[in-house]
């Protein structure tokens, strides 16, 4: 009977060691898991494989050579090919065809995705650099394109492998700032968890603070923000946009937050002739053209509402052609007995422009940047 015992344990201890050598495998088999942080707010976690990284991250959040295996000392590499890999040179394009003017912005927005490109470039030789910091303040009058802007930087700093997910998330002070204590800081986290992967785009950021109120909670949302902004910069880029003297003035109150924005794009006003091109871009995309009295008739109203307050540049603009549309289609709409052809139905006249109901719109006009 013992050495039967003794036999016994001894087939029972082989059945643990085969079992726990098949656990094993499977547990080494299994591949390395990543957790997107931005799926961590209010949503389930997400789990992506370790061979699906987003691009420009590597496993344990650290960076990776998204291209593959470093490259000899020897070799050589193609900017045109690598901008082609990266795919940018549509976004560029689209820049240059969505918005009309902004030479100095559309330069500094090509000197960053040069450097970027480099820097990817340079880490396929294994010349690792800290990564170079991205965010930015856009500053200059309403309807100036940095919403547009803001939102094709995101979508390039993705390509370019710098953001895990490129969209863009626009917040303003009443989405960050509280009305009482212990409101303010979630209010905040709540958006920053949303922005994780992406840009976060702050209007009117000059609004944060209040030195005249000191029971105001704008403060607050900026301490959480600058330190946002030094830690967690792999995973996020922060845009603060507005007005260029405050925002000037806010940073003087702010040095920190100064010390944080490594790029600064001055978006100047539009003059008549980009106003023009910029109206011309908008008819075109919905089949509508001015006749040559028309465009006189809209370079005047133009160069009316250009001397006015609350002057929106490209949104003045777009506005006003929403109203002649409304017009001409009133005037056509109102001649039961005519018959139209499809050319009066594109051509804007002169009577479709009017001024005469412009400052109905320029309080509208204004809250927007």
């Amino acid at each position: 009977m013992e050495s039967f015992l003794t036999a016994l344990a001894a087939i029972v201890g082989l059945g643990s060691l085969i079992a726990a050598a098949i656990i094993g495998a499977r547990r080494t088999s299994r591949p390395e898991q990543w957790v997107d942080p931005s799926s961590q707010s209010g949503r389930s976690v997400r789990v992506v494989p370790a061979q699906a990284h987003p691009p420009g991250r590597g496993r344990r959040g650290g960076r990776k050579d998204r291209d593959g295996d470093l490259l000899p000392p020897g070799a050589t590499i193609n900017f045109a090919a690598e901008r082609q890999s990266a795919g940018i040179d549509e976004i560029l394009a689209a820049l240059d065809r969505d918005l009309v003017g902004l030479v100095p912005v559309k330069t500094k927005v090509q000197e960053i995705a040069a450097l970027l490109l480099v820097d990817r470039a340079r880490r396929r030789f294994g010349l690792v650099a800290p990564r170079p910091s991205l965010h930015m303040c856009f500053t200059g009058p309403p309807g100036t394109g940095k919403t547009t802007m803001a939102l094709r930087m995101a979508e390039l700093l993705h390509r370019l492998g710098y953001l895990e997910q490129g969209h863009l998330v626009h917040a303003m002070r009443d989405d960050l700032v509280g009305e009482y204590v212990g409101h303010t800081a979630p209010k905040t986290k709540r958006i920053l968890d949303k922005s994780m992967g992406g840009v976060l785009f702050i209007d009117e950021a000059y609004y944060l603070y209040r030195a005249s109120d000191s029971k105001d909670y704008g403060q607050e949302v900026i301490d959480i923000l600058l330190q946002v902004m030094e830690n967690e910069r792999d995973k996020l880029v922060v845009i603060l946009a507005g007005y260029k003297d405050r925002m000037d003035e806010f940073f003087t109150s702010n040095p920190g937050m100064r010390s944080r924005i490594a790029h600064h794009l001055d978006f100047a006003a539009y003059d008549l002739d980009e106003l023009t091109a910029i109206g011309q871009l908008m008819l075109e995309e919905t089949n509508y053209y001015l006749s040559s009295q028309a465009q006189d008739a809209f370079r005047e109203y133009l160069t009316s509402r250009m001397a006015q307050a609350h002057f929106a540049n490209a949104r003045s603009v777009r506005n006003e052609l929403e109203r002649a549309r409304l017009r001409h289609a009133h005037r056509l709409a109102g001649d039961l007995e005519r018959h139209w052809n499809r050319d009066d139905l594109m051509r804007i006249e002169p009577e479709d422009i009017l001024a005469d109901d412009a400052d109905l719109f320029d309080s509208a006009e204004a809250l927007e940047l």
